[in-house]
C-alpha cells in the first residue's frame, strides 16, 4: 500500500521555483533605487552644488559616531579644484582642524558627484543644518549650509 504524498513531496518543485524568484525581486529593487528629491542648489565659489540625502531615515551609528549619507551633485565647477571637502550636520560648521581628525565626513567620488558619510548628532533638530566645508588647492576655505527639511528632522 502506497503512503499518501505529503504537501512538500507533492509541491516541492513549485515551492523551489518560488524560492528562486526571490533574488529576482531584490535584484530589481537594487537596479531601481528610490531616493528623495535633491535640495536646492547653491553657488559656493566656482561650484554649484545640490545635496541629496540617500534616505529620510535618522542618522545611524558607525564606530561610535553618528553618520548620515548624502550625495552632492556638482552642477558647475571642476571637482579637481577641491583639495579636501567635509560635510557635517549640526547647529554650526565644525572647524576644519576637528574635521581632519576623523575619517568620517570626507567627500569622495567622481567628477559627476561626491558621496559623503556626514558627521551628525544622534537626533536632528530644527536648528541643525547641513554644512559643507571645502578647501581648494589655493588654500581658500568655502563654507555653505542648507536648512534640513522637516521630513529629515527627528520627531519626539
Amino acid at each position: 500500500m502506497r503512503h499518501p504524498d505529503s504537501f512538500w513531496q507533492r509541491y516541492r518543485y513549485y515551492l523551489s521555483g518560488i524560492v528562486l524568484l526571490f533574488p529576482l525581486w531584490y535584484f530589481y529593487k537594487a537596479l531601481h533605487p528610490q531616493f528623495p528629491a535633491p535640495w536646492p542648489s547653491q553657488q559656493l565659489g566656482p561650484f554649484t552644488i545640490a545635496p541629496m540625502p540617500l534616505n529620510l531615515k535618522p542618522p545611524y551609528i558607525h564606530h561610535d559616531q553618528y553618520l548620515k549619507d548624502f550625495y552632492l551633485a556638482f552642477q558647475q565647477g571642476d571637482v579637481a579644484q577641491i583639495r579636501q571637502g567635509y560635510v557635517n550636520l549640526g547647529p554650526e560648521a565644525l572647524p576644519l582642524g576637528q574635521l581632519q581628525q576623523a575619517a568620517d565626513g570626507i567627500l569622495h567620488g567622481s567628477r559627476h558627484g561626491q558621496h559623503v558619510h556626514a558627521i551628525a548628532p544622534a537626533t536632528l533638530d530644527e536648528g541643525d543644518k547641513l554644512w559643507l566645508t571645502i578647501e581648494t588647492w589655493e588654500g581658500e576655505i568655502l563654507i555653505a549650509s542648507w536648512e534640513l527639511p522637516v521630513a529629515l528632522l527627528t520627531t519626539p
